[in-house]
């Protein structure tokens, strides 16, 4: 393994280092940092070295293992350290490891929850300075550096990981008014524009005014455990036609959290959301991107990355399990009315799944 979360999840380090894992033995090699890991690890210390060559890891493993396969994360890995690895491994033959290890994380135990609700705590602390932020003529920038200054304050380590190569955004998405109904590639959900084209997502410099919808869905990070969650604002009073779109909006939340039982699969949870937004009268509004275009997503696993397994959506067949910790989110877009969107997490029980998110589940109207 050579990914910063992975072997901080196996070893509690992420320094840089690689990490060998062979039927008999396991070592890592640290390859700078090594007075920093060497107090933060929790496997055996007589299992670490610090050493920068890979090469030092190839002599090792062909004295332990001679032939077979070679599991590493594929999915992150570049071509060119590819090629390298094929060179230097050629007796072995190299095999995707990231799924197994993304099950056994998905796993989590009583400290990985407790560092979970951690992070659900800083996102309450940015849900908060909102209401002290929020003014008629507060750009949307403005907005989200307080909330940011807000959750880092409160413990948010300013990161937020994805499992995805070349992936960006700005510290988190947010936007206003007209902005909400401009929908970037970069994430597949409300976006924000952003402040250029370079990173064509997050706040803008856009003054927010007396009516304007605020969309705020900023990740947080603490101790390595991420929180997710999105709350629609107004700034005043909103007006019927919103509340409507709002509460129905909840209600399907609702029903596909209280449906995410063990056993459903994942693409029929998200047939119980397209059900329940028929049944509500929104399917025209339900997860539109206008011009017919709809997300195929509703939902994701969360941990030591902020996107995990599960994902939620119409093409996912794995199955729910007790104990998953997942983040279901969902927007509304009608062009007469606007955008909203809500995003929950929680921990699915045998009987009974537990919110995780503190902030209430309702429309934000921010009036003074």
């Amino acid at each position: 393994m050579f990914y910063s979360r992975d072997i901080f999840y196996y070893t509690g380090t992420a320094q840089p280092s690689w990490f060998l894992v062979t039927p008999e033995e396991h070592l890592l090699f640290v390859r700078s940092g090594f007075d920093f890991a060497v107090t933060e690890v929790f496997i055996e210390k007589e299992r670490m070295v610090g050493d920068r060559q890979f090469t030092s890891v190839v002599q090792k493993l062909k004295r332990t293992v001679s032939n077979g396969k070679i599991a590493t994360e594929l999915d992150l890995l570049p071509a060119n350290q590819y090629k390298l690895w094929q060179y230097l491994l050629d007796e072995y033959e190299i095999v995707d490891a990231s799924p197994a290890i993304l099950a056994q994380r998905r796993m989590k135990d009583s400290s990985e929850m407790e560092k979970i609700k951690k992070a659900c705590e800083a996102q309450e602390a940015g849900h908060r300075a909102v209401f002290d932020l929020l003014r008629p003529g507060t750009s949307e920038l403005e907005l989200a550096a307080g909330i940011e200054n807000a959750h880092r304050l409160a413990g948010h380590e300013g990161v937020v990981f994805m499992r995805l190569p070349d992936f960006f955004m700005s510290r988190g998405p947010i936007g206003s008014g007209n902005n909400l109904s401009r929908f970037s590639g970069v994430i597949y959900s409300v976006t924000g524009v952003g402040l250029s084209p370079a990173v064509p997502v997050g706040p803008s410099k856009k003054r927010i005014e007396d009516g304007d919808l605020v969309i705020v869905d900023i990740p947080v990070q603490v101790e390595g455990y991420h929180a997710d969650q999105t709350r629609t604002y107004c700034l005043g009073k909103a007006e019927t036609e919103v509340r409507d779109l709002h509460q129905a909006m909840i209600e399907i939340s609702d029903c596909v959290i209280g449906h995410a039982m063990p056993g459903i699969r994942c693409c029929d949870l998200f047939e119980v959301g397209m059900e329940k937004a028929n049944e509500c009268g929104v399917a025209d509004a339900y997860l539109s991107f206008g011009k017919g275009r709809k997300s195929h997503m509703i939902g994701h696993g969360i941990g030591l990355e902020c996107t995990e397994p599960p994902i939620i959506s119409l093409n996912d067949q794995s199955f729910i399990q007790e104990n998953d910790v997942l983040a279901v989110e969902m927007h509304m877009f009608r062009q007469s009315v606007g955008v909203v969107k809500i995003e929950d997490m929680f921990r699915v029980g045998s009987s009974q799944n537990e919110i995780l998110t503190k902030t209430p589940r309702v429309l934000l109207e921010v009036t003074k």
